[in-house]
Formats: structure tokens, C-alpha cells, sequence
């Protein structure tokens, strides 16, 4: 049994003074705001629920940085993807695990708790296939395992190198696959996830030119209802490529050939027309943002103030996890639109709207629906029977002096970032103490071997 006491916390009913949460097993039994703190209580100045994250290549952690230099053309998402190909080509087990652990912890450092792990290197450094296909996956929940990150495992199908059925690069090896070994690979997922607490199996076609049109059909049938995560319209160029396949845009073709739904998120968006956020919105899927990483790229800026008119669904990802910081991505995404349209505020949901309260609780609700099949059912935030996954903010730093309520969302995610984190609970374990995760000098240890391998 835990029990603790807050000043203040975000509950789904809004910001409450003097709460109180008890908990067993992970979950939380009561919450009671209004009250005193008992004499065994654990007290915290603020606490948060955490945040979803509902895309990320974790393995990419260990190419952040590496990328910086300008080629002899012009880069671009393609060009990166050639250099991010090269740093795949040695990584073994061993180094997967270590770097995907360490991007985890990072991630709970970060005030994220679960996160959706797209995961499509299935194959050894050869392109062979391991006796056992989910070798791979296996090494990404033990390194959930080991932080105690929440996952949404999301098995990758990848069957070709680009629109009409285009055979596949060699540097894409590791990640090819027919439908057959799909379905062994998504049983071997789902094996590996059951021990962990709260976790699940999700399925992810890559792309839209990554696979066929029956592929893509039976892919969705082979996960029996479960979330379905997609790249959509990230790039111009895949937008082109798709429009001379299919003589359609992506979004376009899939919200017409796809039974798209609020199981669906559909990652990036980038590249959208006002009807197809409309389609969107009105399909109850996710768009999956990621900002920075979007940033980095190149990509371009998703549409949001437009999406959110139409009443759609956003959740954040870290994607290539280049920088880890729930509350950066948020900012990121906001100051994007920004630049877009050229005002302040742009996503706050109205008159006197706090901004960051918008972005949190969007961030809340569609990275959930992103991440759990059954969402609905399930009550989350800082609830009766929800699991106990909450963050704490070091009260005393100087962009929350003073603060309260909305101007503490607001300060976290524009004036503080991840350094404002104090603790982080999952599942009823308090896994970050201090903005440090428990495992962290290890986890680094490890990594910094994993790195020395790769680049030796």
C-alpha cells in the first residue's frame, strides 16, 4: 500500500488542493482532494499524470547527434535515412537491448511513462532470420522490463522499398517480411509482452509504400481489433510517389480503402489537406505528432490549429528520440503553428485558454487512445482504478515560484522543460527520484559499451 499527499494535482475534474491518493498493486485504490495528510504520507509539492508517448524508435537513441553534418546535396529525411541505415547495419542484440534501456529510463526521466515502440528491426545484421523471430522484440521488453516504462509493442510489417510493390533496398533487410512471418513475429510480440504490467500488442504496417494493398488488409485482420499505427504523409515526396501509384494522396487513399478508425493512429500527418484532417477527425483516429523529431527532419508542420477545428485527436511521440522531454515536444508543437501563422496561442482551446493545459490534456487523451485498444474502458489520469503513473515537479525551481494551477502547465512547458521533474511513479513504483532513474549509471554503463561496439 502506498499513500500519497500532494499541495496540488491535476485530476480529470480539474486542479485540486490537499490531495491524497492511496494505492495497492500498482493501481489506485482513493483519491481524495480537500484533506490533510496523514502521518506515514509520502508529500509532494505537485503531481501530474504521465505522459503518453506514442511513437519511438528507440534503438535511433544512439544516433542522436550523428547526423549534423551537411552532405554533398541537399539532406533531407532520405539522406538521413541512408545514414541511419548505416548505424543499424552492426547492432546486435546486445546493443539494441542496452540502447533501447537507456532511451526508456530517459523517456521516465522525461515525464513519459508508457510509449508506443514502433519496433521494425527484426532480423539479424545479415538480413537472416533468428530462430526464434522475436529475438528483437524480446530485447525491447526487457529493456521495459528493466526501467519500467509501460510499452505498446507495435511489430513492424515492411515488405518493400517503395510504392507498387518496389523490391526493398539491401539496407533494408533486417526489416523485411511477408505476411506469414508476420504472424509469427506478432505472436512472438504478444509472448513477450505478457509478463509486463499494463502491456499490449499493437500491429504497425510501416507505410503506405512499404506495403501492398492485401498486405496492408490482412496486416489490420492480424491484429484482431488492437491499435493499428501507421507513417502517413510525412514527406512531399511520399505524397508525390502516392499520387503517381495510386492517383491519390496517402491520407486520401487510405481513409477510402482502409476501415480507419478510432483504433487507428496515424503517425506524422504531416502533409494533410483540409478535407483529409476532416476525414481524419471524423474516423476518430489519432494523429501521432512528433515535433522534434519533425523538426529535425525537415518534414514540415502538421496542420494543427485546423485539425483541432475539427475536433481531432493529437497525441505526441519521440520518434527518433533525439532529445527526450515531454514537455519540449509540446512546446515544439505549439511554436511550430506559431511560426506558421505568425500569432501566439494558436492552439489554446479559447478565450483565456491556458495553452499549456490544452496541449497536456490532448496530449493525455490521444496518446491513451493511441496506446490501449480498449481506452474507453479503462480509466486513466489520477483516478480510482487507474494505474498509479504520475510525475512531480520540483516546486521550488524558478519557473514554478509563485505558480499555480494552469500557470504551472503553462511554466513546465514553456519556461522549464524536463529539469522541473522531480519523481516518477509507473505502475506504483516510484522509478525516477531526484530527475534520476534508479537504474541510471548502470543503464549509461551499458549504453556507453553498446556505443564503443557500434563505432569501434
Amino acid at each position: 500500500m502506498a499513500s500519497l499527499w500532494f499541495e496540488s494535482a491535476l485530476l480529470p475534474s480539474g486542479w485540486a488542493r490537499g490531495v491524497r491518493i492511496t494505492a495497492s498493486a500498482g493501481r489506485i485504490e482513493r483519491v481524495s482532494p480537500d484533506t490533510q495528510p496523514q502521518p506515514l504520507d509520502e508529500r509532494h509539492a505537485i503531481a501530474l499524470p504521465g505522459v503518453p508517448n506514442l511513437h519511438s524508435h528507440a534503438f535511433q537513441r544512439g544516433l542522436a547527434g550523428l547526423t549534423e553534418r551537411r552532405g554533398a546535396s541537399a539532406d533531407s529525411f532520405w539522406s538521413w535515412r541512408e545514414l541511419m541505415y548505416r548505424f543499424l547495419e552492426r547492432m546486435g542484440p546486445e546493443q539494441l537491448e542496452a540502447v533501447s534501456a537507456l532511451c526508456f529510463a530517459e523517456m521516465l526521466e522525461a515525464g513519459f511513462t508508457h510509449v508506443g515502440e514502433f519496433h521494425y528491426v527484426h532480423h539479424d545484421c545479415d538480413g537472416a532470420p533468428f530462430a526464434d523471430p522475436g529475438e528483437l522484440a524480446g530485447r525491447v521488453a526487457a529493456a521495459a522490463a528493466a526501467t519500467g516504462i509501460g510499452l505498446t509493442l507495435l511489430p513492424v510489417f515492411y515488405a518493400h522499398g517503395g510504392f507498387g510493390a518496389a523490391p526493398p533496398a539491401p539496407r533494408q533487410r533486417r526489416f523485411v517480411t511477408d505476411v506469414e512471418g508476420f504472424a509469427r513475429l506478432l505472436e512472438a510480440c504478444r509472448r513477450v509482452a505478457r509478463p509486463l504490467p499494463g502491456a499490449s500488442v499493437g500491429v504497425a504496417p510501416h507505410s503506405l509504400r512499404a506495403v501492398t494493398p492485401p498486405e496492408l488488409a490482412a496486416i489490420v485482420q492480424l491484429g484482431e481489433g488492437g491499435v493499428v499505427h501507421i507513417h502517413i504523409a510525412e514527406q512531399v515526396r511520399e505524397v508525390e510517389e502516392c499520387l503517381a501509384w495510386s492517383g491519390r494522396r496517402p491520407l486520401e487513399w487510405l481513409l477510402d480503402a482502409q476501415p480507419v478508425g478510432s483504433n487507428w493512429c496515424l503517425v506524422h500527418s504531416t502533409h494533410a489537406t483540409e478535407a483529409e484532417l476532416g476525414g481524419i477527425a471524423a474516423a476518430g483516429a489519432v494523429a501521432g505528432l512528433c515535433p522534434i523529431t519533425e523538426s529535425s527532419l525537415g518534414d514540415g508542420i502538421f496542420p494543427a490549429a485546423q485539425f483541432l477545428a475539427h475536433r481531432g485527436r493529437i497525441g505526441i511521440g519521440s520518434d527518433s528520440n533525439i532529445q527526450l522531454d515531454a514537455a519540449a515536444e509540446l512546446r515544439t508543437l505549439e511554436y511550430s503553428q506559431r511560426l506558421a501563422q505568425r500569432g501566439r496561442n494558436v492552439l489554446a482551446a479559447g478565450t483565456a485558454a491556458s495553452t499549456g493545459r490544452t496541449l497536456f490534456e490532448s496530449a493525455l487523451a490521444g496518446g491513451w487512445r493511441a496506446l490501449h485498444a480498449d481506452a474507453p474502458a479503462q480509466p486513466r489520469g489520477l483516478t480510482a482504478g487507474a494505474s498509479l503513473d504520475l510525475i512531480t515537479l520540483h516546486s521550488h525551481h524558478p519557473a514554478l515560484l509563485e505558480r499555480r494551477d494552469d500557470e504551472i502547465l503553462d511554466s513546465w512547458i514553456f519556461a522549464g522543460g524536463r529539469e522541473l521533474i522531480d519523481c516518477v511513479w509507473r505502475a506504483g513504483e516510484r522509478v525516477v527520484q531526484g530527475g534520476r532513474h534508479r537504474a541510471r549509471e548502470a543503464l549509461i554503463a551499458r549504453y556507453g559499451r553498446a556505443l564503443h561496439e557500434l563505432r569501434a
